[in-house]
């Protein structure tokens, strides 16, 4: 099924989404330098083959919204705690890619100017043409929207070719494989089997503004390193979700 990726999924721009719980590494909390740099190298090796970069990044290593709101915080405020802490992680990733010799903006959806850019996306276009790497940081800036949601509207609104979800497995399965040694992983799926199947890939908002703009979305690991490089050659790297041909 994955053949066609070497072929018809070649990208040239691609929105990288990450998770805050990716950054933190093995550590229970925050962010790990080592994941970091290993981030930085890999997305320096494409930049500098020519390949237009943005991210988005979640804060779930320094907190989860949600997880607040279900112990009677109020959701909205919760939300905007979670879009600040998205903050911290651009900037820490930003340092590591400068420091790594990469070009990098930080762009914020909620305005403070001291530490990032107002997200405009003719500038975010302008950056990525110029070879810097653009990090979407504070989602949406509204409450009730994931980062999933956030990295599937920025990744149509700069007119990427591509979502690429990095996690910590190779692709997508039909239950936890680190829970189930005997876990099928597929090579290929439609959005709708995403949605029907209720396979936890991205949230359905986001898996939905996919579909309804056939942006296709690849699930890859991230902590195999070179894995960005051969995903955007078009080689076979985790589980590519798009629609029916």
């Amino acid at each position: 099924m994955q053949q066609g990726i070497g072929v018809s999924m070649k990208f040239k721009r691609v929105l990288l989404k990450l998770s805050g719980e990716a950054l933190m590494g093995d550590q229970g909390y925050g962010i790990d330098p080592a994941v970091i740099d290993s981030l930085a190298v890999q997305i320096k090796d494409v930049v500098d083959k020519g390949y237009e970069i943005a991210i988005v990044v979640g804060g779930g290593n320094i907190f989860r919204g949600l997880a607040a709101s279900a112990n009677g915080m109020d959701r909205a405020t919760g939300d905007y705690m979670g879009m600040l802490a998205t903050v911290m992680n651009a900037l820490a990733i930003q340092d590591g890619l400068e420091r790594a010799g990469v070009f990098t903006r930080v762009m914020s959806a909620i305005n403070m100017q001291q530490v990032a850019e107002p997200y405009i996306k003719r500038r975010a276009v302008r950056h990525m043409e110029k070879g810097r790497v653009v990090i979407f940081a504070a989602g949406t800036g509204n409450p009730y929207f994931t980062t999933d949601t956030t990295a599937a509207l920025r990744a149509l609104e700069i007119g990427a070719d591509c979502v690429m979800k990095a996690t910590k497995v190779d692709g997508i399965y039909d239950r936890d494989p680190k829970l189930f040694p005997d876990a099928k992983k597929y090579d290929e799926l439609t959005y709708i089997q995403v949605l029907n199947d209720g396979l936890h890939v991205m949230d359905s908002t986001a898996i939905s503004l996919c579909m309804d703009n056939q942006l296709p979305i690849l699930v890859f690991n991230m902590e195999k390193e070179g894995n960005i490089a051969r995903a955007l050659n078009g080689e076979h790297v985790g589980t590519i979700v798009k629609g029916n041909d």
